[in-house]
């Protein structure tokens, strides 16, 4: 039996040691794999937070030029716009004033040509009025066909510039008129 025994010891004592060393290392290999595992994904955070930076740096890249070349287009058409503006406002001013030239001319040859009916109903002095009115009227109309409507607006701005009080309310009776017009 002591054979029995000491097989029996012998063969204890190695199963024992055996699973207490097989348990130890794994434990340590599982460690490690983990430790390499959290690494691995720590780095590929890194890399997938690199990749992100650097998508979102070409997306605002290419959205910032997007904006300054919608920015550039706009205001090509906006400059495009204004001169176009300005050249249909210069037309209309023209016109508007060779209209108002052609209007005073009427106005001076209606108020001539009553004249000798003003000398006969109201005397000589009146008809006279009436002439002097004329020549002013045709004068007037002669002076703002020979302008240019840029002449026109410097002399404009001198008179406001010299004459505040009767500029304001010129143009308080002009917006009063105007405001009747419309308004009807």
């Amino acid at each position: 039996m002591k054979v029995y025994l000491t097989m029996a010891e012998s063969t204890a004592k190695p199963r024992s040691a055996k699973p207490r060393a097989a348990k130890a290392a794994p434990a340590s290999e599982a460690r490690a794999r983990f430790s390499a595992a959290v690494d691995e994904a720590k780095a590929g955070a890194a890399a997938l937070t690199a990749d992100a930076r650097g998508r979102a740096t070409a997306y605002a890249g290419d959205a910032r030029a997007r904006s300054e070349d919608w920015a550039a287009e706009a205001k090509t058409k906006a400059s495009e716009i204004a001169a176009e503006a300005k050249t249909k406002a210069g037309e209309l001013a023209t016109e508007g004033k060779n209209k108002a030239s052609d209007a005073l001319e009427g106005l001076s040859r209606v108020v001539d040509d009553n004249a000798s009916t003003i000398d006969e109903k109201l005397g000589q002095k009146y008809g006279d009025y009436a002439r002097n009115a004329s020549r002013s009227l045709s004068n007037t109309a002669t002076s703002l066909h020979n302008k240019s409507v840029e002449d026109l607006g410097d002399d404009a701005r001198e008179y406001v510039r010299q004459n505040p009080g009767k500029s304001l309310g010129i143009a308080v009776v002009a917006g009063y008129l105007i405001s009747r017009l419309f308004r009807r």
